[in-house]
């Protein structure tokens, strides 16, 4: 996909765009995030409604953004509506990925939380916090690897990989903020060294 209209989607294919969102709702355990991997599989392997650029730099540019990390959905909406027909389609198809993303996971959660809190002394309510607690984990590590792997063979790119690696351990054990770290990676990357 280039960015131009090159896409002709009709209306059952817009509603299968949104009921494919509505479900990964249910399975954003880990947040919107989480379900990366599957909408890569959907949006670029199967339907070939995003090239594989497109749907990293979605990601890549709604994450560097301020505000919550949900907003790659709505990028990848947008990029699949101009895709489809410019302006028009772009806001259609982010509203509609957005909505689909939200609406089921938001109803849920509300509900949950409510019943969650008036029975958080129950050892099964106690259990399942801790089982989700790995699921989470694999499915952000999925996403990392998906991601991770857009850039090509490590054996060639070993500095991007270790980069990857290294900034993995510094949050996780220094705890310092992701955004020092991308602005590393930008100056190391301005000056030729990436």
């Amino acid at each position: 996909m280039s960015g131009t209209a090159t896409l002709a989607l009709h209306w059952s294919d817009w509603l299968q765009f949104f009921a494919h969102y509505l479900s990964l709702s249910l399975l954003s355990v880990g947040g919107a995030i989480s379900t990366a991997p599957e909408m890569h599989r959907y949006l670029v392997d199967r339907q070939h409604w995003l090239s594989d650029a497109q749907f990293t730099a979605s990601i890549a540019i709604a994450q560097a953004a301020p505000g919550p990390n949900v907003l790659f959905v709505a990028l990848l909406g947008w990029n699949v509506g101009i895709n489809a027909g410019g302006t028009v389609s772009g806001l259609f198809a982010a509203a509609l990925a957005m909505f689909g993303m939200l609406l089921p996971s938001t109803t849920l959660s509300y509900f949950a939380a409510r019943w969650g809190h008036r029975n958080r002394q129950l050892r099964a309510v106690r259990a399942f916090k801790l089982g989700l607690a790995p699921i989470v984990i694999a499915l952000m590590l999925a996403t990392g690897w998906l991601m991770a792997s857009a850039h090509g063979n490590p054996r060639e790119d070993w500095r991007l990989w270790l980069l990857t690696a290294l900034s993995t351990l510094i949050v996780w054990r220094l705890r310092i903020h992701l955004l020092w770290l991308l602005a590393a990676g930008a100056a190391l990357g301005a000056f030729g060294l990436l």
